[in-house]
């Protein structure tokens, strides 16, 4: 199914995963430390740029092969390869929809994660249901300030909150409902930007997790992307791929416990020999291999569609972001079970790839959205 440059690109990933992710990966999940040098080593790989042009740095791939990436990256570190994957998609929104002095002002410290980025689109009040955000961006012209937006209000769990230098954000410029949203480039150092203090979660630690708040934030007319109201859409277009690169990481962390629990299962002995002797753990292994090559087919193919931007493009990314992080999910649990009680202990690693796991369900769209989605493309 891979051709040449793909196998080669995915074997990199794979090292660099063996190499510098994995190794540290327990140690960044305790000390809730976000390796950013080792981002930025990632960068240097072309992992911050995937689908981006190389005009500007990035490394112009496919999203098939930002699948390939992702899955491959999880399986080191699932908290670390999936902050990448929010990374690239406000990178990615800058490249597609901003303009050619945005695109050369951000991209290329953005490929080189020389700038890191966040995406804000969830607040307190709107999560599934977007188009009701509440932050609002009103649009004024001074003589000291010039022509600007005075932003307020507030944006929810946001990855990469009070590190990142930017932050690619949905505000509403307009009436109720998704035609009044905007997006805009906001920098960290921009007068009324604060954060949050950093989230406890259950997984997901070695990113940062925090509040993006606006208080009479000013932000430059030249640093809105589009025209007034186009905010929207972007953000449903950036959702399919990011749906598949979640997917990816689900997949690539579950490939990873369920290699831990099969050498386990051959290792562990019980009343005289071997677990995997016992029908029940066989037919486990069974189903749990079964359930990662089906995921893995169904993540492949939604992607080809969407490089090949086919109509049912959305319908099969949200079909891959449900069954793959709902199946994922399950593979992981059942790796933990095959553990016993030594899968409860943070050394065997597997209780870490459940807990990471488990948001996976809830980002990029809640697995009940997506099939929202799914039943109302199938309905029309």
């Amino acid at each position: 199914m891979l051709n040449e440059e793909q196998i080669a690109i995915q074997d990199m990933a794979r090292d660099f995963a063996a190499e510098k992710l994995a190794p540290f990966a327990m140690q960044w999940d305790e000390e809730k430390h976000f390796p950013v040098e080792t981002l930025k080593e990632m960068a240097g790989l072309g992992f911050a740029g995937i689908y981006l042009q190389e005009e500007h740095g990035g490394s112009g791939l496919s999203r098939f092969d930002a699948a390939l990436i992702f899955e491959a990256l999880s399986g080191g570190c699932t908290s670390t390869a999936a902050f990448m994957t929010i990374h690239n998609m406000a990178s990615w929104m800058i490249d597609s929809f901003g303009s050619d002095a945005q695109r050369s002002k951000y991209l290329p410290g953005l490929t080189s994660m020389d700038l890191i980025a966040s995406y804000c689109l969830t607040e307190p009040g709107s999560g599934s249901d977007a188009g009701a955000m509440r932050s609002k961006a009103v649009r004024a012209n001074t003589k000291n300030e010039g022509d600007h937006y005075v932003l307020n209000g507030s944006k929810a769990f946001i990855s990469g909150a009070g590190i990142s230098d930017v932050y690619v954000a949905m505000i509403r410029t307009g009436d109720g409902g998704p035609k009044g949203v905007s997006c805009f480039i906001i920098e960290k150092d921009t007068p009324g930007l604060s954060f949050g203090a950093n989230e406890k979660k259950m997984g997901w630690n070695s990113q940062p997790t925090a509040q993006v708040i606006f208080e009479d934030c000013r932000v430059p007319v030249e640093n809105r992307i589009g025209e007034e109201g186009e905010g929207f859409k972007f953000a449903m277009m950036g959702l399919d791929g990011g749906r598949l690169n979640i997917a990816a990481c689900s997949l690539g962390t579950a490939q990873r416990a369920f290699d831990k629990a099969l050498d386990y299962a051959k290792d562990r002995e019980q009343f005289g020999q071997s677990i995997t002797e016992f029908q029940a753990i066989q037919f486990k292994l069974a189903d749990m291999a079964t359930d990662l090559e089906a995921a893995r087919l169904m993540l492949y193919d939604a992607a080809k569609n969407l490089d090949e931007g086919r109509p049912e493009k959305t319908r099969k990314s949200a079909m891959a972001k449900r069954f793959v992080t709902d199946s994922c999910f399950n593979v992981a649990n059942e790796a933990l079970q095959i553990h016993g009680g030594y899968g409860y202990l943070q050394d065997y690693e597997v209780e870490r790839m459940v807990r990471d796991l488990r948001v996976h369900q809830i980002l990029e769209g809640t697995n009940e959205i997506m099939r929202v989605i799914i039943a109302r493309e199938l309905l029309t």
